[in-house]
């Protein structure tokens, strides 16, 4: 009996993680983990557009990626914390190439600290980035991808938004809120041709993690935390990014591709 899963008649015409002449934007891409993501894509044949705040380091990340991997990459300066910003920064995108194939919510802050000693606008600084700044990139984009009916949504959530971590209320209630949002998104668009999907990243060593790396702390309740016993290398994090935003993504949304060396398994 044939094997209907090797019948080249039930087969895509091109390979499920290649991304040739789409587009994808990624928020926070200028560095860390965005940037690594970015880099991924673009290895797969996607045009990047890197957002960030700081519209150097995302033009230098655009040149590099440019340089290296021969598709076309540029920068948008953009707080996603403003409805206004991501507004006229999807624009821009769209009357650059005229189309977004793929978002990457990655933007993110993470202020530390026992919830006594935090104020409360330390809170909603966190909340503005890493939640609203993911909602409003996905409202932004999501009726144009509808209208193509076709689109790849993948928030960067975090481990601390399935498990806690003492002294992150700020940062585990975004996250945790962006992976519900996730959730409720999957649903929302799963007849529309748009899958939303998050990536959990445990601990990396990311510029937001550098001032936290040789602690105690670190070394007992983050790396200690995971079965690996080390951080994440930035590259480990590529391969969920390309199949969750890769057409291979298709009956997949809602979920949660959980990267972090064995921490939530314990």
């Amino acid at each position: 009996m044939t094997d209907l899963a090797l019948n080249p008649h039930t087969l895509p015409g091109i390979r499920l993680f290649d991304m040739p002449d789409q587009v994808a934007v990624i928020t926070g891409g200028a560095r860390g983990l965005g940037a690594v993501i970015a880099a991924g894509l673009a290895s797969a044949g996607a045009a990047t557009v890197i957002v960030s705040r700081n519209l150097q380091e995302a033009s230098e990340t655009a040149a590099q990626i440019q340089s290296a991997w021969g598709v076309r990459s540029f920068a948008v300066t953009c707080d996603v914390g403003s409805e206004q910003a991501v507004t006229a920064m999807v624009q821009q995108v769209l009357d650059q190439t005229g189309r977004i194939d793929i978002l990457v919510n990655s933007a993110g802050i993470n202020i530390r600290g026992p919830i006594h000693q935090l104020s409360l606008e330390q809170f909603r600084d966190v909340q503005r980035t890493n939640v609203e700044g993911t909602w409003l990139t996905c409202r932004a984009v999501i009726p144009h991808m509808i209208t193509r009916r076709y689109g790849r949504i993948c928030n960067i959530a975090s481990a601390l938004g399935v498990v806690g971590l003492a002294n992150r209320t700020p940062y585990t209630s975004s996250k945790g809120a962006v992976v519900q949002m996730t959730r409720a998104l999957g649903l929302e668009l799963a007849q529309t041709g748009v899958v939303c999907n998050a990536i959990c990243p445990g601990p990396f060593l990311t510029p937001m993690n550098i001032p936290i790396a040789d602690t105690e702390e670190a070394r007992l309740h983050i790396i200690g935390a995971t079965a690996m016993n080390r951080w994440g290398e930035l590259k480990e994090l590529q391969g969920a990014a390309l199949l969750a935003c890769s057409p291979a993504a298709s009956y997949m949304t809602g979920s949660l591709l959980t990267v972090d060396g064995g921490w939530t398994a314990r």
